[in-house]
């Protein structure tokens, strides 16, 4: 315990402060510096890029000033949140150099691509021709050149709606319209303002690395991926994933709302029942469709393989395409994919050298493909069932198909061509369910998808596993690392794309989601990820989740779901699927 005596009241603060770093170096510097300045004298500071700073447990920009000694993580391109500033930032450059050489049309980033970019699309006009497109990237990178200030400005919401109001944004002023605090943070790049819900970074010289390629009828603004954060990855066709976006934004504009700020009109006006049931129709029609596909081949296509993402809805979209095949005369029969792993000691190890179990290899491919074929003949087969509590395959259900019966295989390896080599393509139905958010906040503010997932996630594992919120966040990183590796470089081998995305859910899911972001423990590595999300949940209007259909894919992670206790019997070659009609049943 420290004497009385060493204890002084300072009468002037000294002039300097210092910052602590996680491996516990210290730099001290002029108090009031900017987090930036100091960490510039790091080794380290452009590999990766450093784009943030985590100070005493708040997220900050680097402008922000060291006013006291502090602990400081630096946040690097490689990090969820230093990735999210950065395409923040390009966002507002390529808007800034849209305006400055075509002001007269609008641009719309329209959703994201696996491979490291924002779609866009273009309005008011012709689409932009390839030349022009090399003259916008020209553009930017020449305001990259000039290293131009992002000056951050907290302005009274009426002057922010008064700008956006001279500058023609209908779509700005819909949403500012139920925005509850009186204040707007907008950021100038020259006489460019706009506001992008969230940090920026100081000035245009950190945006090194974009292209602009075209793509279709509009075109992707490239930015790295955070694994490679200085590298553009090559970019791939990907039709059938923007015929998807391009279908659900086709259902927005039937609606009548392609915005948030036009989705909060509706339930403002009490009309928000009459968009629950529209975008439910559109689901259900979009199954049927694919019912009616699947139908259609069911004689030689007699696997059905569905995979997708976390918390895309596959679990209710595989019960409601069942009952559309059942309405077909197609019993389908459900086979886990679960039961077929490998012992655990032949289980493939991670980086870490811990278990993979979402690896390929950790699946029996062989067994499973002995299985399928003799389904398929209409043998009898013994299936296995795999126990987890000892790590081995146990002998299963004894099963025989009858030749109208499809199997449905539900699981994250569903498109990878590795899982059954040696079926012909032809075999099989493969559907990629994914919910594709294409609602934004306006025409620059995209709303993520992973984002939507995650939400998603955090109320059905409070409700039906007791989790944390904080134990959902900071699970999500290794979900999202299994779901880069093994499922979206597959989305464009799927026969059909589902997208579960419902317009209303946001303002469905906000009422369940806050109250558990807001039990995140302040200064918890989760806290700036729940943070985050409460700031971007308060965009949206509430609405009661007893509007929703009693089979809506929302209702796998609200509850109240009539398809819980949906399951097609499963029964063995004395049973009724040896030449009997078709059951299932309702418990």
């Amino acid at each position: 315990m420290a004497e009385l005596s060493s204890i002084q009241q300072v009468l002037q603060p000294r002039e300097t402060v210092e910052i602590h770093l996680p491996d516990g170096r210290v730099y001290v510097g002029p108090r009031h510096t900017p987090v930036g300045e100091f960490l510039k004298v790091l080794p380290e500071w452009d590999n990766p890029p450093i784009m943030g700073a985590v100070i005493n447990g708040e997220l900050r920009e680097l402008t922000y000033p060291i006013s006291m000694d502090a602990r400081v993580r630096p946040v690097t391109m490689a990090d969820a949140d230093g990735a999210r500033i950065y395409r923040r930032s390009i966002t507002f450059l390529l808007e800034a150099a849209f305006e400055d050489l075509f002001p007269q049309a609008v641009l719309t980033v329209d959703h994201s691509v696996a491979f490291g970019g924002y779609y866009c699309q273009v309005g008011g006009r012709p689409p932009l021709s390839e030349a022009e497109i090399q003259m916008l990237e020209a553009h930017m990178r020449h305001l990259v050149e000039q290293d131009l200030p992002f000056e951050r400005q907290v302005v009274p919401l009426s002057e922010a709606i008064a700008y956006f109001e001279q500058r023609g944004y209908p779509d700005k002023l819909r949403l500012l319209k139920y925005r509850q605090k009186d204040t707007l943070v907008l950021y100038r790049l020259g006489e460019h303002r706009d506001y992008h819900h969230g940090y920026m970074v100081p000035s245009t010289g950190y945006l090194r690395w974009f292209a602009l390629t075209p793509q279709e009828d509009g075109f992707v603004l490239r930015f790295p991926r955070r694994h490679a954060p200085t590298t553009l990855l090559p970019m791939p066709a990907y039709p059938k994933l923007l015929r998807a976006f391009r279908q659900y934004g086709d259902w927005l504009a039937r609606l009548g709302i392609e915005s948030v700020g036009a989705l909060n009109d509706a339930i403002h006006a009490g009309r928000i029942r009459e968009v629950i049931l529209v975008s439910e129709a559109l689901h259900e029609q979009r199954i049927a469709e694919i019912a009616r596909q699947i139908a259609q081949r069911a004689e030689y296509a007699r696997i059905i393989l569905i995979a997708g993402p976390s918390s895309s809805g596959k679990t209710t979209f595989a019960k409601r395409l069942a009952v559309q095949l059942l309405a077909h005369g197609l019993s389908p029969f459900p086979l886990e994919l679960d039961n077929f792993f490998v012992e655990r000691e032949r289980s493939p190890r991670d980086e870490q050298g811990n278990y993979d179990f979402e690896a390929l290899e950790a699946l029996d491919i062989a067994r499973l493909e002995e299985c399928l074929e003799g389904l398929i003949a209409g043998k009898v087969v013994q299936l296995p069932r795999f126990n987890f509590k000892t790590g081995r395959p146990e002998p299963g259900e004894v099963v025989q198909l009858r030749p109208d019966q499809l199997i449905i295989l539900e699981g994250i390896h569903g498109l990878n061509p590795r899982l059954l080599p040696d079926f012909p393509q032809e075999r099989s139905y493969r559907i990629y369910v994914s919910c594709l958010t294409q609602l934004n906040l306006d025409r620059y503010n995209r709303i993520s998808t992973t984002d939507t997932r995650l939400i998603r996630r955090i109320v059905r594992d409070a409700r039906e596993r007791g989790y944390t919120a904080t134990e959902t966040i900071g699970r999500w990183e290794s979900v999202r690392r299994g779901e880069k590796r093994y499922i979206f470089p597959y989305q464009e081998n799927a026969d059909e794309m589902f997208n579960s995305a419902l317009v209303y859910e946001l303002s469905a899911l906000k009422p369940l989601v806050e109250p558990l972001l807001r039990q995140v423990p302040y200064g918890s590595a989760e806290y700036i990820e729940a943070k985050r999300l409460l700031s971007f949940m308060e965009w949206f209007l509430s609405i009661e989740s007893d509007l929703i259909p009693d089979n809506s894919i929302l209702r796998e992670f609200i509850g109240g779901s009539i398809l819980n206790d949906f399951k097609l019997w499963d029964h063995g070659p004395e049973g009724p699927l040896n030449g009997l009609s078709p059951h299932f049943a309702m418990r």
